[in-house]
């Protein structure tokens, strides 16, 4: 073998590289030590770009075509020193294949919960994760923040470096949009193209790369939220309160629920509440005529009294001034719709007014008129 055999041996003429890995980022082509032939082709294949590094300084960067290495096309030959041997000057560089093609379904997460203000709930911690996709669109940028001299850059790698980066990039764009914790939770997809505008400046120009899509899976809170939001949407089913309580109590007298302390309160709240139904219908409890409202500027006519009945043998009803009219504990049960031992109980606390004469209760008309009001 001659020397110029030798030599053209330790050249490179055909500088190429096809990926079959699907993950890889970056990828240094390995030079064997050689020197660059002036005049060697450079292949760049669709969705690749080609970044020259010459003593740790970036040069030329290729596209997508066949190029022809020479002073001509590559400026960063004229600083290079080499050995002339006829027509030929090579010279070394590092070459860097690039892929920039779209890289999807990375995952990201947060590690600790985002502290954010929320109008609802105050100072909330909230986690959340969910993936993006991604492509280079800056070789020089994404080399020197991310990839760095790696000479096979893979995207397991990439994933560990820029998690963390992305997660504080989703951090500080949700703390700017000034989402209300239930508008994210239930708005996963309008969020994360929200959060879009805001992210990709950074990471462009910062690791030059731009995401092609941030989707946002889900969002938790801690459990003490989640109990709010729980009981929130709770009274937002049951709707009105009013209603709900007296089916409460109806549905408790059905099962018998009336032994107790709870079932005696629920017991009377029904029955009073069906006897001023009663009242407000017939006109009183006892069926006297309803009293008309007063008329605004006129003082208020008196209760018209009830006519009592005739007195056996002829002898004329009392007449307005007469004794009030007494009633039983019996008699009050029937008009409340509940039990005389309920009754008794009433009285005995003093929530119904009434006369104990010895161990018999009487109960007026107006007290019970007043009790029923209450």
């Amino acid at each position: 073998m001659g020397l110029m055999d030798f030599i053209k041996g330790e050249l490179i003429e055909i500088i190429e590289w096809t990926d079959d890995s699907r993950d890889t980022l970056s990828f240094r082509w390995p030079d064997e030590d050689k020197n660059i032939k002036n005049g060697a082709q450079l292949i760049v294949r669709e969705s690749q770009t080609v970044q020259f590094v010459y003593l740790g300084q970036f040069g030329d960067t290729f596209g997508p075509g066949k190029h022809t290495l020479t002073t001509d096309n590559i400026p960063i030959l004229n600083k290079l020193q080499g050995w002339k041997y006829g027509f030929n000057s090579p010279f070394k560089a590092d070459v860097y294949y690039l892929n920039t093609r779209l890289f999807t379904g990375n995952k990201w997460g947060t590690t600790n919960p985002v502290m954010m203000r929320d109008p609802d709930f105050g100072m909330v911690r909230a986690r959340a994760f969910g993936t993006y996709d991604f492509h280079i669109t800056d070789p020089k940028l994404f080399l020197k923040e991310v990839a760095g001299s790696d000479q096979h850059f893979r995207l397991d790698e990439f994933a560990d470096t820029m998690r963390s980066r992305i997660v504080s990039l989703f951090s500080e764009a949700l703390v700017q949009a000034k989402l209300p914790v239930l508008d994210v939770a239930s708005r996963y997809q309008e969020v994360g193209a929200a959060l879009m505008p805001l992210i990709n400046p950074v990471t462009t120009s910062k690791y030059g790369l731009e995401m092609t899509s941030f989707i946002l899976e889900n969002v938790s809170v801690p459990p003490e939220v989640e109990q709010a939001i729980d009981k929130r949407s709770s009274m937002s089913a049951i709707g009105n309160l009013n209603d709900y309580v007296k089916f409460q109590m109806a549905e408790n007298m059905g099962k018998g629920a009336g032994s107790g302390a709870a079932g005696f309160a629920s017991e009377m709240a029904v029955g009073m509440a069906m006897a001023q139904q009663m009242m407000q219908q017939t006109g009183g409890a006892l069926g006297s005529p309803a009293t008309p409202p007063p008329i605004p500027g006129q003082a208020a006519p008196a209760p018209a009294q009830p006519t009592p009945p005739p007195i056996p043998g002829g002898a004329p009803a009392p007449t307005a001034g007469a004794a009030p009219e007494l009633l039983s504990p019996a008699d009050a049960a029937k008009v409340l719709g509940v039990s005389e031992a309920d009754v008794l109980q009433t009285l005995e606390r003093g929530d119904l007014k009434g006369k104990k004469i010895g161990s018999t209760w009487r109960i007026t008309k107006a007290a019970l008129d007043q009790f029923l009001q209450s």
